[in-house]
């Protein structure tokens, strides 16, 4: 918001690598993703830089928009856009949960100074009963995405819905999210066969 510029340069990087691509005979769509969404006029106002920097690659290209595609959806890594997810839907095509920073704000943990100084001590102590960082917190943060998922798709029914951070390779996370209706989970590479054998599993 602060800065519309930077949104419009990376989105022209972004389709024009998706005109170049499709001149190629390459099918593909990307997704464009906007992080750290609070507010749907947040999304609103990032769809409008986007969908104007789209007329311009156009113009550019001489193409028409039909041909141009590519869709744009939101990061959801804020409890309020999970609580509102039904007004964040108008404007999103798809939503990735990014639970790793979801999970910090709900806790109001700082990862790295928690993971580093306090994390062994609240396990020890059994306040948790897991490291919700590597381990989904199967109440109020699954609870959130929960929320938002249904409130989403009350909006947009078809809406996507994924999930990033480093839950997407943990087994019992995988279960969790599946349960809840995620169409996709990802992570980092070395996880991705563990997270391919949960997917297949909770699936069965």
């Amino acid at each position: 918001i602060v800065y519309p510029e930077i949104t419009k340069i990376q989105a022209t990087a972004i389709l024009e690598a998706a005109v170049t691509a499709q001149k190629k005979g390459i099918k593909d769509i990307p997704e464009i993703m906007v992080p750290l969404v609070s507010y749907a006029k947040e999304l609103e106002l990032e769809r409008a830089v986007i969908d104007e920097d789209e007329a311009e690659v156009c113009a550019k290209h001489k193409i028409k928009a039909s041909q141009l595609k590519y869709t744009v959806g939101t990061m959801i890594e804020i409890p309020r856009a999970a609580l509102t997810a039904n007004e964040v839907a108008e404007h999103a095509q798809f939503f990735s949960f990014g639970t790793n920073d979801l999970t910090q704000l709900v806790f109001g943990f700082s990862r790295d100074d928690v993971e580093s100084r306090i994390m062994g001590l609240y396990l020890e102590h059994e306040l948790l009963d897991a490291n919700p960082f590597e381990r989904l917190d199967p109440t109020a943060v699954v609870e959130l995405i929960r929320i938002g998922i249904e409130r989403g798709r009350n909006t947009k029914s078809d809406l996507a819905v994924g999930v990033c951070g480093e839950h997407g390779g943990d087994p019992t996370s995988i279960n969790l999210l599946a349960a809840l209706g995620v169409d996709y989970v990802s992570c980092s590479p070395p996880r991705i066969p563990i997270a391919r054998l949960a997917a297949a599993h909770a699936a069965i």
